[in-house]
């Protein structure tokens, strides 16, 4: 496991996201604080309500090494429920990362720290700490449906999600393309041009674009 999830974190999250048939993207909300970071493993999911990261504290003590925090808050924007604190804690555990479905906090220190983290913004505002929520249930980001063990894959360009039962495949399917994408980048070192490679001649033709 330790080998396809260091797959992973190379293959990245648009090529893991195109080799699914462009499916399991988060929208374009979602981007890591620091655009160096890469991420990849399985989801522990968090339902959380917003301005309130009970369930985070709840969530980090429960968490596995390799585990990634998969936070659905709402999207709301008014409040940062992860900071330095919870980064410390997390990175204590093992935890891989965050992907939060709102804002985080003390920006800066996170990235000194090197602990990835995806989010949709970020906001200065504190939060309590007295509403329940749920971890492990099933969980939405935009129109993206997130199960517990489901893999997290993260870099600069966003999230993917891969289906805990479709690991193998989507591996062997990455691959494939990423052997494709390197004999394009050859042929055009060598003169082709991309309307030729990916079969656009026709297309053109017909549109009168010759």
């Amino acid at each position: 496991m330790t080998d396809s999830l260091a797959t992973l974190r190379q293959l990245g999250a648009a090529t893991i996201y195109e080799a699914q048939g462009a499916k399991g993207a988060l929208d374009h909300g979602i981007k890591p604080i620091d655009p160096t970071v890469r991420l990849a493993g399985p989801a522990l999911t968090v339902d959380c309500r917003p301005a309130d990261n009970l369930m985070l504290h709840y969530a980090v003590q429960k968490a596995r090494p390799g585990d990634v925090l998969v936070v659905d808050a709402k999207a709301f924007m008014e409040a940062g429920p992860w900071g330095d604190v919870l980064t410390l804690q997390a990175m204590q555990v093992g935890i891989a990362g965050l992907v939060i479905n709102g804002c985080v906090r003390d920006a800066n220190l996170i990235i000194e720290l090197g602990f990835p983290v995806f989010c949709r913004g970020l906001s200065i505002k504190g939060t309590g700490k007295f509403q329940p929520g749920r971890i492990n249930v099933p969980i939405t980001i935009g129109d993206t449906l997130i199960h517990p063990g489901d893999y997290i894959v993260g870099d600069r360009d966003g999230v993917a999600v891969i289906p805990a039962g479709e690991l193998e495949q989507t591996l062997s399917r990455s691959l494939a393309r990423e052997e494709k994408e390197a004999g394009q980048r050859k042929a055009i070192e060598q003169g082709v041009y991309t309307t030729e490679l990916l079969g656009l001649t026709d297309t053109l033709r017909r549109l009168g674009l010759e």
